[in-house]
């Protein structure tokens, strides 16, 4: 995720509370070597810091990830979030609400540091008809751009995570500064979520420990049956929303359509909660699944496979992956999209 303060924006309200906000985490941020230093400091956490910085180092030697200032800092916010964001469509449709910004471009969330004002807009958009979601952020990328001031921080909002995940966030975050495509969001988050995957993958095999192996394997299996369930849904109710007619006898029909597309996804899902053995990580994002959700996941996830196979037809080498992708950015946003998704259906990793 990106943040917006970057670009500014009309909203002078908005503007204000992204720039004090991000404002506010840098003064928090102190060098990882000070909390390392401090005696004060739990022993527990300087393990995550220590931890976190191994990761780092590697992201560098072994991903060929930007080696800067970014993660080599540490702030606890003493909340559970850094942002909150916000994403919005409408009744009969999964395409996200855009906003825009001078130099970002147009995205499909907008993100805010305390949660009442994340609410507060939540509110105003379902008074304009609109479906919407709101979802706690355990971190963003500033793309680079502020490492003159010491780059983004570690937050206390992820480093405890189990020691694939606390890789896979650092991967994905540095990912972002390695490219960033204004308008798309789709393709930013696609490509940053490939090399969390495929990054995570290397660093589980050559530096994690087998315990910490056995988790990610048993997470991840989990978060992937999740979210194939959740592709499943979006592409039903895709075609279910392809009439999208103004006459009140076709929404009537698509809304019978669509709550039992719904009814059915709770239900696969309560068999998976049932497989797993109770695990219960994704009941509160099932509580308010709606188009807005399903397709603010979609950016995360919908594009990487084509980005697997472009890194498998590169050698697998990162350099190269890289150099790769900047030139597929370069092609229009239609032409890419395509091109990724007939990458995806001509390799397997």
């Amino acid at each position: 995720m990106l943040l917006l303060v970057l670009g500014g924006c009309a909203d002078s309200r908005y503007y204000w509370q992204s720039l004090t906000g991000h404002w506010q985490l840098m003064q928090a941020a102190r060098p990882v070597d000070d909390w390392l230093a401090d005696p004060a400091v739990s022993h527990g956490l300087k393990q995550r810091l220590q931890l976190a910085q191994d990761i780092r180092q590697f992201a560098v030697s072994a991903l060929h990830l930007p080696d800067n200032a970014s993660y080599r800092r540490y702030a606890d916010l003493q909340r559970r979030h850094v942002v909150w964001n916000v994403v919005a469509a409408p009744e009969f449709s999964l395409t996200l609400k855009t906003w825009c910004f001078p130099v970002a471009g147009c995205v499909g969330y907008r993100g805010y540091f305390a949660q009442e004002a994340a609410q507060n807009e939540a509110d105003s958009l379902r008074t304009q008809g609109l479906e919407v979601s709101v979802y706690g952020v355990p971190a963003y990328s500033t793309l680079g751009w502020m490492n003159w001031l010491g780059g983004d921080p570690l937050l206390n909002t992820f480093i405890t995570y189990p020691d694939g995940e606390l890789a896979r966030m650092v991967f994905h975050e540095l990912a972002h500064q390695v490219l960033y495509v204004p308008d798309d969001t789709l393709f930013n988050e696609s490509f940053a979520t490939a090399v969390e995957r495929l990054g995570s993958a290397i660093w589980l095999a050559q530096k994690a420990t087998p315990a910490a192996q056995r988790d990610y394997a048993l997470f991840d299996a989990r978060r992937q049956q999740f979210r194939a369930l959740a592709r499943a849904t979006r592409a039903r109710l895709q075609e279910i929303y392809k009439e999208n007619s103004a006459l009140e006898p076709v929404h009537q029909a698509q809304a019978a359509l669509k709550s039992e597309a719904m009814d059915d996804f709770r239900k696969a899902y309560a068999e998976l909660k049932a497989s797993w053995g109770g695990y219960s990580g994704y009941d509160p994002w099932v509580a308010q699944a709606n188009n807005a959700a399903l397709g603010a996941q979609a950016a995360y996830d919908e594009l990487v496979p084509g980005f697997e196979a472009l890194f498998v037809q590169q050698g697998r080498d990162w350099p190269r992956f890289y150099d790769a992708v900047k030139q597929l950015a370069k092609r229009p946003q239609e032409e890419r999209v395509q091109q990724l998704q007939q990458w995806a259906l001509q390799t397997t990793i």
